[in-house]
């Protein structure tokens, strides 16, 4: 879908790739230069509220694609992926796939940081015991070479999906679990 800068009324762009339908589209960013937009369907099989069958169930008909403004042409540009989440430019090794981060959880999309590195939202912590207490990763800050150079550390109230770095040095973190959006001052 697209939506103007002020809001309003959404426009649907494509609802199917390929003739299957699109269930779960999950990561998006465009490429400032081009204005092309890359997207990520999690799964063929399941919808955003099915999430956690995706994971349950290993499943691997997650798609990364391509989506032409000019054009409208979509392009599936790999298949058969688990789970897919978040996409992030980057302009270094265009066209390739590559391992590039051991994360100490379970990641909920990328973005930019403004150092040349990444945020990365963690949804949960590898070891995170079910009701334990205290404080818990929300997310790390990747440098370009995929080394956990920060982490963000707060109460264990929200997992957060998504974590944005803005210029006022306020981050701006989303859930699906919120109907809203948090600022957080980070040190």
């Amino acid at each position: 879908m697209r939506v103007g800068p002020a809001g309003g009324e959404t426009t649907v762009l494509m609802n199917q790739v390929d003739g299957a339908p699109l269930r779960f589209i999950n990561g998006v960013d465009v490429d400032q230069m081009t204005g092309q937009v890359y997207f990520t369907d999690s799964s063929m099989n399941y919808q955003r509220s099915q999430h956690e069958m995706v994971t349950r169930t290993g499943d691997s008909t997650g798609r990364l694609m391509r989506y032409d403004p000019q054009t409208n042409d979509v392009t599936t540009l790999q298949s058969g992926l688990t789970y897919p989440n978040g996409v992030s430019m980057s302009r270094p090794n265009v066209g390739k796939t590559e391992p590039f981060a051991d994360l100490p959880g379970y990641p909920d999309n990328v973005r930019q940081d403004r150092r040349g590195g990444y945020w990365v939202a963690l949804h949960r912590e590898k070891n995170e015991l079910p009701f334990e207490f205290g404080s818990h990763l929300l997310a790390v800050r990747v440098g370009p070479n995929g080394k956990v150079l920060e982490e963000m550390r707060e109460p264990k109230s929200v997992r957060p999906t998504e974590i944005m770095e803005r210029a006022n040095g306020k981050y701006y973190m989303g859930s699906v679990e919120l109907p809203y959006v948090s600022v957080v001052t980070h040190k």
